[in-house]
C-alpha cells in the first residue's frame, strides 16, 4: 500500500509518503508563506527525492478537518485534483485524531487543542499507549469544558496543538490533575502522522475508509466567520421584514 498524505489543516503545510508501512518521505514547514504557495512545490520535491511515480499511488490521505477554513480548502483542492487526475481514492483522517497520533506510545491521556477562537477549541481526548483509542471524538467546545472533562477522568494529560500556548494560562489555573505540554517537534500537525494513521485505518477497515475524490468534503465542525455574519445579517433582515418598528427600536437600543 502506497499512500501520499497532505497536511494543510493548520499553520503547518506538509506531505509524506508511506510505502508498505515504511515512512519513506516526510516534508513539513511552518512559516509565513501560504499553503497555496508551498504545498504543491513540496509534493513535487518529495516526488523527485523519492523517485515516486504518482501512478503507483494507491490512495491520497489528508486531514479532513477541523482546522483553518482556508487551509482545509487548499488541502482538499490539492487532494481532490490529484485523486481525480490519478483516478485513486482519498483517505480522510480527522485532524484532531492525526494530531493526537503524534504522541503514540504515551501512557497519559492526549488532548489536542486547536485554537478555534471565541474562547473555543477544536479538541478531543485520546489514549495512545498501545492503540489509537478515541475517548472523546473531535469537537468544537469552550476550553473550560474540555478541562472539566479531563479533571473528571483523574489521569495525567499531555496537551499539544496551536491552542495549547493560547490557553496555557487557563490550563495552569484550572487543571487539577497532572499535565504537561508536548515538545515543539510533536506539538503541531505532521503529515507523517496523517499518512501512518491512514495506513492503519485501511488495515483495520479496508475500503470502508476510502472516499472518491469527487465525493470528498472537508469537515469544518462549525460555520466560518463569513457564514456566521451572513446568518446574522439574514436574521436581522428577517426581523425587520416581520416587525419594522421592533427592529428600529432594537437598533436604537444597540446604538445606545
Amino acid at each position: 500500500m502506497k499512500i501520499l498524505a497532505i497536511e494543510a489543516s493548520g499553520l503547518v503545510a506538509g506531505c509524506a509518503l508511506v510505502t508498505d508501512g515504511l515512512l519513506t518521505g516526510d516534508y513539513n514547514i511552518q512559516f509565513k508563506k501560504t499553503h497555496s504557495q508551498t504545498l504543491l512545490p513540496m509534493v513535487d520535491e518529495l516526488r523527485r527525492l523519492t523517485d515516486l511515480d504518482l501512478k503507483t499511488l494507491d490512495a491520497i490521505a489528508l486531514t479532513k478537518g477541523p482546522g483553518s477554513f482556508t487551509g482545509l480548502r487548499i488541502g482538499a483542492a490539492t487532494a481532490k485534483g490529484m485523486g481525480l487526475a490519478l483516478e485513486i481514492p482519498l483517505i480522510p483522517v480527522p485532524t484532531v485524531d492525526s494530531l493526537a497520533f503524534n504522541l503514540f506510545g504515551t501512557d497519559a491521556l492526549v488532548c489536542p487543542l486547536m485554537d478555534a477562537r471565541r474562547q473555543q477549541v477544536y479538541t478531543g481526548i485520546y489514549e495512545e499507549e498501545t492503540e489509537h483509542t478515541c475517548l472523546r471524538g473531535q469537537c468544537a467546545v469552550p476550553v473550560r469544558e474540555i478541562i472539566e472533562d479531563l479533571n473528571g477522568r483523574g489521569r495525567k494529560v499531555i496537551f499539544l496543538g496551536d491552542g495549547a500556548p493560547v490557553y496555557r494560562k487557563v490550563i495552569e489555573e484550572e487543571m487539577r490533575v497532572p499535565y504537561q505540554f508536548a515538545p515543539a517537534h510533536l506539538s503541531r500537525q505532521r503529515a507523517a502522522s496523517c499518512a501512518v494513521l491512514a495506513a492503519r485505518m485501511y488495515e483495520q477497515t479496508g475500503e470502508a475508509c476510502l472516499v472518491s475524490a469527487d465525493d470528498f468534503r472537508p469537515e469544518y465542525l462549525r460555520q466560518s466567520q463569513a457564514e456566521r455574519e451572513r446568518a446574522e445579517k439574514e436574521r436581522r433582515e428577517a426581523a425587520e421584514n416581520t416587525d419594522p418598528a421592533a427592529a428600529e427600536n432594537g437598533a436604537g437600543t444597540e446604538k445606545a
